[in-house]
């Protein structure tokens, strides 16, 4: 995965968009005004944090070097991944897609129902491509 198909997948997410709160070298993935990822594109080492339940965040730790704790982030709740070629990258995708399901479970209702998402299951629907 390079950085402009980490981009194109952040942003393929019902609702999606890409901010610059930290400047303009750090893109901040959003829904609803919630951020669900966090990456330097232009870094010379790719790297993407990323929202995680607090168990599967140590799981993902302790099994791959390339997961670690969420850079200047909650810890208990964020890790970064080391974009290096050491994870597939269907895993990644994984990791993003259940970042985003994370903050779309925690919007009320509506918000889930104005993404297009049943407001029972808070489901991440990309937008375009698969």
């Amino acid at each position: 995965m390079n950085p402009a198909e980490l981009r194109d997948h952040c942003l393929s997410y019902s609702g999606a968009e890409e901010t610059f709160p930290f400047g303009p070298e750090t893109s901040v993935f959003k829904v609803s005004g919630k951020m669900f990822a966090l990456s330097q594109l232009g870094a010379d080492s790719l790297r993407v944090s990323l929202k995680c339940e607090p168990q599967l965040a140590d799981a993902l730790r302790d099994a791959h070097a390339s997961v670690v704790p969420g850079y200047h982030l909650n810890k208990r709740h964020w890790n970064t991944v080391i974009i290096d070629g050491s994870l597939p990258a269907q895993m990644i995708d994984d990791m993003i897609e259940d970042s985003y399901g994370l903050v779309v479970s925690q919007l009320p209702e509506s918000g889930r129902r104005a993404l297009g998402l049943r407001a029972d299951t808070p489901r991440a629907r990309r937008t375009h491509g698969a």
